[in-house]
């Protein structure tokens, strides 16, 4: 009975086109690639709010305020590092059908507290493309990890935006 629902679940998984499962070459490219960014947490939310200023203005303790003057502060090392920890428990589940359950919960979490700070599909998109760009100059990019990057934020999106919507994903 145990494997009978096992493999529905299974099933049901792989039937959902939106819920992405990166394979394992993907998951090693994402993986590598974070590696070499991961401690750069101030840099990358740096960088997030230089190009898109509309999003550091869902911070309520950033507001209004000089993002020169923001990026040496506790405050701002302390949002960048949860955001970049965020980042790392999402990659470090990636590429085991046993975390699954765990990526659900964690996006599912992630969407819910968004949604209650009012921050748009179009501002996650934002992000995507803000840290994508720094990837990309930051890292060893070419097509085969920007494809396995677009994958793994598109199955991290499908579970936030459906939280967004007020649709958590089972």
């Amino acid at each position: 009975m145990k494997f009978l629902v096992l493999a529905l679940c299974v099933v049901a998984a792989v039937a959902d086109p939106h819920w992405v499962m990166l394979d394992s070459s993907e998951v090693g490219l994402v993986k590598s690639s974070w590696d070499k960014v991961k401690t750069h947490e101030s840099d990358i939310l740096y960088a997030v709010f230089k190009a898109y200023p509309d999003i550091m203005n869902k911070f309520p303790k950033f507001v209004g305020k000089d993002l020169e003057s923001l990026k040496g502060t506790a405050d701002f090392a302390l949002h960048a590092t949860r955001i970049v920890s965020f980042f790392s428990q999402y990659i470090s589940l990636l590429g085991h059908d046993n975390t699954q359950p765990a990526i659900k919960t964690i996006l599912n979490e992630m969407g819910y507290n968004h949604a209650n700070r009012g921050v748009s599909k179009a501002q996650f998109g934002e992000f995507r493309s803000a840290l994508m760009s720094y990837m990309k100059s930051h890292t060893s990019w070419g097509d085969n990890v920007e494809h396995a990057w677009n994958d793994a934020f598109d199955k991290m999106y499908y579970v936030i935006f459906a939280n967004l919507d007020g649709h958590p994903v089972a």
